[in-house]
């Protein structure tokens, strides 16, 4: 009995995540109202506050909810690789394959995240960094293989790959395929960031 209660009790917190994830999607973080997570969830207003203080706890939550599958997903599939050069490139294509996945969470991300002042002011980021460190962990093992400059600072190419790979993001939430198609821009992005950063040889 206690395991289907909780059973029920996480596919209701999931069930409004996904409501609020589209809700946020198409009306905008700051014009979305609880009572229309709760009508895109099919539940009563008062069940979101069971799981969620308030709007903007709910936005954090469903964005460290939706970053710690990335990270097992993006770990998963790099396991299998041992060139770090191909990681970083299919590290991009996972990047861009999950947008093209999710456009209502991409939207989310790259727009409606940076609307929440408390979510800009107060967050911790400690999935956000976890990610990045991704990128970074590429990078050193790249050094250390000689196919990175070791003069480059793994702390700064993470921020400049992922500032890339954001600025993408948002062009193609706010134009979509009409005017870059998702595979040119995973393209455009792996040749331009892995030439910039690799040793010639």
């Amino acid at each position: 009995m206690k395991n289907t209660v909780n059973h029920e009790k996480n596919d209701k917190h999931e069930q409004i995540l996904r409501a609020a994830i589209k809700t946020f999607a198409r009306k905008g973080f700051y014009n979305t109202r609880i009572s229309d997570i709760a009508k895109e969830a099919n539940v009563a207003d008062g069940t979101i506050y069971l799981y969620f203080k308030n709007k903007d706890i709910l936005l954090v939550s469903l964005f460290e909810e939706s970053m710690n599958q990335i990270i097992q997903m993006v770990n998963e599939r790099l396991s299998s690789i041992t060139d770090p050069i191909e990681q970083l490139r299919a590290f991009i294509k996972i990047h861009f394959e999950l947008i093209k996945k999710d456009k209502f969470l991409a939207e989310v991300i790259s727009v409606e995240l940076r609307q929440s002042n408390k979510f800009i002011k107060e967050y911790k980021n400690i999935k956000f960094k976890e990610y990045l460190n991704i990128i970074s962990g590429i990078i050193r093992d790249a050094q250390a293989k000689g196919l990175v400059a070791k003069h480059l600072m793994p702390g700064i190419i993470k921020r400049m790959v992922f500032g890339a790979l954001d600025e993408l993001t948002l062009i193609w939430v706010l134009a979509g395929d009409s005017k870059y198609s998702i595979e040119k821009l995973c393209k455009d992005a792996a040749e331009v960031l892995i030439n910039g950063i690799a040793i010639k040889k």
